[in-house]
């Protein structure tokens, strides 16, 4: 399976726990206030990485779009590169009634299928350049007898609910710890500037 596919295959799993198979009510997810969509552009992270291909109706077919916190889904997610580090981003927009729970389950989604494992444990890094804090860490992967390191963040709001992943081309299993995960937490505040838009 080629990187892109393996990060992606991560980060779809997360998403199917999105949906919301949590117990209990939320906290906000009002249905008042700015409305946001989470879309898919031809490039992110300030142009550096390309749409290789537009996933949203492959993972919409896969995302409950009612839960137990988060109702009226829609789903969108895309397969990027840069010539060597495929990165997939993969949204949900919509009501989410407790954004931490939606995270919470986006990290139990990833490790869910039994061959990814967490590695370096995530935790919260505020964006150097201002903005909401995100969740990173690091996975990886086992695919084909083959380690792959995924270092992860994931964002959630009361109307989106975002993760991207990226696996290296040129180092696929790199040494987990040597993951700069604030520079990928600021590279992932520029993407969700750039994915998260008013829905008209």
């Amino acid at each position: 399976m080629a990187l892109v596919g393996v990060a992606s295959s991560a980060v779809l799993h997360g998403g199917e726990g999105s949906g919301g198979q949590g117990s209990g009510g939320g906290s906000g997810g009002d249905s008042g206030g700015p409305k946001y969509q989470v879309t898919v552009p031809q490039t992110l992270a300030d142009g550096k990485y390309k749409l290789v291909k537009d996933v949203s109706q492959q993972a919409d077919a896969s995302v409950p779009h009612d839960g137990a916190y988060a109702h009226g889904l829609k789903t969108a997610g895309g397969q990027y590169t840069d010539g060597t580090t495929s990165l997939v981003m993969m949204g949900i927009y919509g009501t989410i009634d407790d954004p931490a729970k939606a995270v919470d389950h986006t990290l139990e989604g990833m490790t869910s299928g039994g061959n990814t494992d967490v590695v370096v444990s995530d935790r919260k890094f505020s964006p150097s350049g201002g903005g909401d804090p995100l969740t990173c860490g690091v996975d990886v992967r086992r695919e084909a007898g083959q380690k792959i390191t995924l270092p992860y963040c994931v964002w959630a709001d009361s109307r989106t609910n975002v993760s991207v992943a990226t696996a290296d081309g040129t180092d696929p299993a790199k040494d987990p710890q040597s993951v700069d995960l604030q520079a990928l937490a600021d590279e992932a505040a520029k993407i969700r500037s750039e994915v998260r838009k008013p829905l008209d």
